[in-house]
């Protein structure tokens, strides 16, 4: 299985970004992928997830209202909307995956993703 994000650039504050997040090796049938994002000398820190069964979905408060997270399972790819860009949501940006058994927790904790993709840059700046 593997994950490849992208769609990451340089955007205006209030600007707007989409990134997606390409799921090869497996369907996407029954899931939960987030979305991740690590600035500089902080840690990473889980921004949205989408759980297949339901369509349940998270965000982190410092996005909701922002971001939307949604997906399109007949092109395997989970995309992470950005709007209303502010500089502090300048990071490297990751998608992760988790599948079944779930742990108890939602959304999952960062050891329970089971696959990680490569990061896309985004930086948000005048």
């Amino acid at each position: 299985v593997q994950l490849q994000a992208f769609g990451g650039g340089l955007a205006q504050p209030g600007g707007s970004l989409r990134l997606s997040c390409a799921v090869s090796g497996c369907t996407l049938d029954e899931y939960t992928i987030g979305w991740f994002r690590q600035a500089p000398g902080k840690e990473r820190e889980g921004v949205s997830y989408i759980r297949s069964s339901h369509g349940s979905t998270y965000y982190s408060d410092s996005v909701k209202g922002r971001f939307t997270i949604s997906r399109d399972n007949g092109k395997n790819t989970v995309y992470l909307q950005m709007n209303s860009l502010k500089p502090e949501d300048t990071a490297v940006y990751y998608c992760a995956m988790d599948l079944p058994p779930y742990g108890s927790s939602w959304p999952p904790r960062l050891w329970e993703l089971d696959y990680w993709g490569q990061g896309t840059l985004v930086t948000v700046s005048s």
